[in-house]
């Protein structure tokens, strides 16, 4: 049986939710590391591209219900090492000291190594650059280390972007929730991606360029 740790925050959060509800049923010996929260200031955007993530239950009061262990972090150094795989459901970024002698997987809403860092969705559109997920180890650098496979987001003539970025979200609650079974079974998209930078938050003025731009790019990727 694998020990996977689980990776979030300790707070109320969707997709930890999600990926927990998905993964329970598999013959998994969990552990839950809880990360302190910081609460940020809600930002003001032209359009959401994911649920809002405070509308879930903690993770830690779910793995209680179920009798899986719950580990409460003072920071990610109290994240100890033994388990085959970890997987982040919700973090910032995860030290060096964290990181070595363990097996963190990420799953990241966009295709590495050409759209790394926040709004992964958002810089997919504005820069033409085909929308997917990445199952990948982490290391010190953001958005980087060995990949696991990368997965297209299907787009169709008749989206909207409301419409895509729902079947982006579920697609990586999805791959995540499934992790084991990529790990032995790696799959890549046949495309040559370049490396760009990684980008913060996306800008009000860039996000009103990418609403501009969504329906060519769901004409081009259709």
């Amino acid at each position: 049986m694998l020990k996977i740790g689980l990776i979030s925050y300790n707070t109320n959060h969707l997709k930890s939710e999600e990926v927990f509800n998905n993964i329970i049923s598999k013959k998994y010996e969990l552990t839950v590391f809880l990360l302190p929260f910081m609460e940020r200031k809600i930002r003001d955007v032209l359009f959401k591209h994911r649920p809002d993530q405070s509308k879930a239950q903690n993770l830690g009061l779910i793995a209680t219900k179920n009798n899986i262990k719950v580990i409460y972090c003072k920071n990610d150094l109290d994240i100890y090492n033994g388990l085959d795989y970890y997987l982040i459901l919700g973090a910032g970024i995860i030290s060096k000291e964290c990181i070595k002698g363990k097996k963190i997987i990420n799953c990241h809403p966009g295709i590495i190594p050409s759209v790394r860092g926040l709004d992964s969705f958002k810089f997919s559109i504005l820069n033409n650059i085909r929308l997917g997920i990445t199952l990948h180890y982490i290391d010190e650098n953001v958005d980087e280390g060995e990949l696991i496979s990368t997965f297209q987001t299907p787009v169709y003539k008749n989206d909207t972007l409301k419409t895509l970025a729902k079947r982006h979200y579920e697609n990586e609650i999805r791959i995540l929730s499934n992790f084991e079974e990529f790990i032995n079974n790696n799959q890549f998209l046949k495309e040559t991606f370049e490396k760009l930078p990684a980008t913060r938050r996306m800008s009000k003025e860039l996000e009103e360029m990418m609403l501009l731009r969504a329906k060519e790019y769901i004409e081009n990727f259709s």
